[in-house]
């Protein structure tokens, strides 16, 4: 903790893995960390208690501290009643300091996957997860892609009939077979959306907008299927960082700021899937994120990397 406190990249990594592992471990630890200065990275703060919700919301009532934003991403991260009643009342009534900021608390909502309103509140990531383990698989000659040319990859092919796909997806309100096609050198460069049904059906969505720039030239991609795993003992787990660290459900590591997409079809926040981290793949490095808009019957996956 002093550590932390005095921005040890390392020591912060490792409270970072324990506040994924063990959430609780680090509670009684955590108004020492505030007082230290410590408000980032955010997820540390999951499993805050009472007093240090309540501190740090009057914090954010009292005017316009330097680390608001930080600040306003450990209440969006959490999930107790008093920070989500306290962004609900931001949402109407933003604090001092929200013109500073680039974004508004409905964002920073966003960006701890959920979205809230004056009078509903959703969850973008489920609470059960599985690790993911890609199986080598034979080449399957498809459908390219309409852009680069490059052979489309199977990303994701579950059925919600098991029980534990139907856990890690039950908060996406799936019932059926999930396959996502996609482009994984487009996918690069832009959130690349899929028309799905619950029989399998998979195909490139007329709602895809090409960019400016294209990877190229073509290429096949990962002869690899993610396959389900064991249960994670929390939904904290996935990693875009290291081997093993591909997942379905729970909730993802972003290595850049979170990106949920909207519904190409609504313009709602899709719900999250799961991971699958290039250290899994060929190449180690990035993570491929997807997501899907069951009402809308479409799914997408969005690329990130250091």
């Amino acid at each position: 903790m002093r550590a932390a406190a005095d921005e040890d990249d390392d020591a912060l990594e490792e409270l970072e893995r324990l506040a994924g592992t063990d959430p609780a471990a680090l509670t009684p630890h955590l108004a020492r960390l505030l007082d230290s200065g410590v408000s980032w990275p955010p997820t540390l703060f999951r499993a805050a208690d009472h007093r240090v919700v309540q501190r740090i919301v009057a914090r954010v009532d009292a005017g316009a501290p330097d680390n608001l934003n930080h600040l306003l991403l450990i209440l969006a991260h959490h999930r107790g009643e008093e920070a989500t009643a306290a962004l609900r009342r931001w949402l109407g009534e933003p604090p001092p300091g929200m013109d500073a900021l680039p974004v508004d608390v409905a964002e920073f909502v966003r960006q701890g996957g959920r979205v809230l309103t004056d009078v509903t509140e959703r969850d973008l990531c489920g609470p059960v997860a599985y690790a993911l383990e890609l199986a080598e698989t034979p080449p399957v000659a498809g459908d390219g892609c309409p852009w680069c040319a490059s052979p489309l990859w199977t990303a994701l092919d579950l059925d919600t009939a098991r029980p534990d796909v139907g856990a890690a997806l039950a908060h996406t309100g799936w019932s059926g077979r999930l396959r996502i096609t996609t482009c994984f050198l487009c996918a690069n460069v832009t959130t690349l959306y899929t028309d799905v049904t619950p029989d399998g059906g998979a195909t490139w969505s007329a709602r895809n907008h090409q960019p400016d720039h294209l990877p190229g030239p073509a290429e096949p991609p990962p002869a690899l299927l993610p396959v389900v795993g064991e249960r994670r003992p929390t939904p904290y787990l996935a990693s875009a960082w290291h081997e093993g660290g591909s997942t379905l459900g729970g909730a993802p590591d972003w290595i850049q700021e979170a990106g949920y997409p909207d519904c190409a079809g609504c313009g709602r926040a899709m719900d999250y899937v799961g991971l699958i981290g290039g250290a899994d793949l060929t190449f180690g490095e990035g993570a491929y994120y997807l997501f899907l808009h069951a009402p809308c019957d479409l799914a997408a996956v969005n690329y990130q990397q250091s």
